[in-house]
């Protein structure tokens, strides 16, 4: 998918997807020193966060080797400056190097990937890698009423299982299940009426 990934999400969403991760990034700390992106896709929210912490060490992990030869690529390009400061993993959480730790993670539509056990068992793992206090940026999808958005969301649900054999049918409910892990919302915003969620998370302090 990773050909056709990103001018079909325009093509469907407009410049909403963008502007949900712009307003989620707004929110980095100013000192965030050590930043994950897990599932960054072909690398604009990879620019954008270079731009917004420019001395930022990354560690860009994604599934997919064609988003991430993308997002090589793309960073040579645009900004081959920050080369040095980006070191690119193919995998998932489960390749995460033994004891890494972040001041800052980045999971952008990835949370709606997952059916709900899969999800509780991905979200402990990703919070283990970050520090006390750290931050946890999310855009994702989120539950809706509208009928039409809710018919879209089936498509797309539909559209993945096919493209990209996700297992999930619907919508889990990450924000519960970031709150159940004890961290806490700070923004929120919404974004295409409604059905996108720009959020930042909290860590407690002391785990």
């Amino acid at each position: 998918m990773a050909a056709f990934y990103d001018p079909l999400a325009r093509l469907v969403f407009g410049s909403a997807l963008q502007r949900a991760q712009q307003a989620a990034l707004a929110y980095l700390p100013p000192s965030t020193p050590s930043v994950l992106i897990v599932g960054g896709g072909t690398g604009w929210v990879l620019l954008e966060t270079l731009k917004l912490r420019p001395r930022a060490r990354i560690l860009y992990l994604e599934a997919s080797a064609v988003m991430l030869r993308k997002s090589q690529a793309l960073l040579q390009r645009q900004a081959p400056a920050h080369v040095a400061q980006v070191e690119f993993k193919l995998g998932t959480e489960a390749d995460l190097p033994p004891g890494a730790q972040f001041d800052a993670l980045i999971t952008f539509f990835l949370l709606d990937l997952f059916i709900l056990p899969d999800l509780r068992l991905l979200l402990p793992r990703l919070k283990a890698v970050c520090k006390p206090g750290a931050t946890w940026l999310v855009a994702d999808f989120c539950p809706t009423e509208v009928w039409w958005q809710r018919g879209l969301l089936t498509v797309m649900y539909a559209f993945f299982r096919l493209m990209a054999n996700i297992k999930a049918r619907r919508l889990p409910p990450w924000p519960e299940e970031l709150a159940r892990l004890g961290l806490s919302r700070v923004y929120s915003e919404r974004f295409f009426k409604g059905m996108i969620e720009a959020a930042v998370f909290k860590l407690p302090i002391q785990s």
